[in-house]
């Protein structure tokens, strides 16, 4: 049943809203492996971009950028989190592919699960343990069927996955206190911060063919920073008035679904991919949605945690 205070009207435009967030949210896999920059330097510019962006945004609608001294330095450590994060997402990119990045990557909500009750000093649920093994399961059928030697990218893609889960535990309890435009700018500026300080030490050791992007990679890195980031925070905060965040969280997880979708029909990644695969991402996609709909009775009301991808 409808509420009486939301129209249907209101309703079908957040789902549509909601859904093209998800869409730009899976995208940003594709357009990674598009811009033909390495990872530490696609992050970088799409630090810069992103922050600029944002303190445009907030100086826009007049808010204000004023948080205490210990929000602030735990929105650094978390942002320092969001850049390293980001490094090992794009950097699976490009040793495997989008569709393997994104099938292993899917299993962030599965490490949430697992890590959560150690830092808020909770007991373990045991479903959700079993949700977890039955991901791994699929992430170890991935792995050891790769005939294209893809495991730095599996490697790298679980890590971002690790660390991925620890952004979110820590980022549910700042979007409660500050808004989340003004948590993702200084969540992002940190990120930048840090990366330009290690970024001569990241070059020397790495030593990147490509330092600066050519047109095409710039056009991508602004949809990137821009569509991809900024503007699907705006179109999910949007969509948040008027479904649940358990809907969202939920739907989030055709992220994966819609961005190795694109990864087929724009760089025919299915060609490279055995049945295997296709078996290991359908049994942590599926821990994935039961996992989500076990959780949806205690924890409907939690706020989604911003930043993706």
């Amino acid at each position: 049943m409808l509420s009486r205070y939301h129209s249907k009207s209101d309703i079908n435009k957040a789902y549509i809203q909601m859904h093209i967030s998800i869409i730009l949210w899976g995208a940003t896999a594709v357009l990674g492996r598009g811009i033909e920059l390495s990872e530490g330097m696609l992050v970088w510019y799409r630090l810069i971009i992103t922050s600029a962006s944002l303190a445009l945004y907030i100086f826009f609608l007049k808010k204000s950028f004023r948080v205490s001294k210990p929000m602030f330095w735990k929105l650094f450590g978390i942002g320092a989190l969001l850049m390293v994060h980001w490094l090992f997402f794009y950097g699976a990119i490009k040793y495997s592919n989008v569709s393997i990045t994104l099938s292993v990557f899917s299993s962030t909500s599965l490490f949430t699960a697992l890590i959560e009750p150690v830092v808020s000093k909770k007991k373990f649920n045991w479903i959700e343990l079993l949700y977890s093994a039955m991901a791994m399961c699929g992430i170890g059928i991935i792995y050891y069927s790769d005939k294209n030697s893809f495991s730095v990218g599996i490697i790298l893609a679980l890590l971002a996955a690790f660390i991925g889960a620890f952004f979110n535990i820590l980022n549910k309890d700042v979007v409660t206190k500050v808004s989340s435009e003004v948590v993702s700018f200084y969540e992002i500026f940190s990120g930048l911060i840090v990366l330009t300080l290690f970024l001569p030490f990241y070059n020397n050791y790495f030593q990147p063919t490509k330092l600066f992007p050519d047109n095409t990679d710039w056009l991508l890195l602004f949809v990137l920073a821009i569509v991809c980031t900024h503007v699907t925070l705006i179109l999910s905060l949007n969509a948040l008035k008027h479904l649940s965040a358990f809907t969202l969280n939920l739907s989030i997880n055709l992220e994966p679904v819609y961005g190795i979708a694109l990864a087929f029909l724009i760089f025919g990644e299915n060609k490279n991919l055995n049945k295997w695969f296709f078996i290991g991402t359908g049994i942590i996609m599926l821990s994935v949605v039961l996992h989500s709909y076990f959780a949806s009775k205690s924890k409907e009301n939690e706020p989604v945690t911003g930043i993706h991808e």
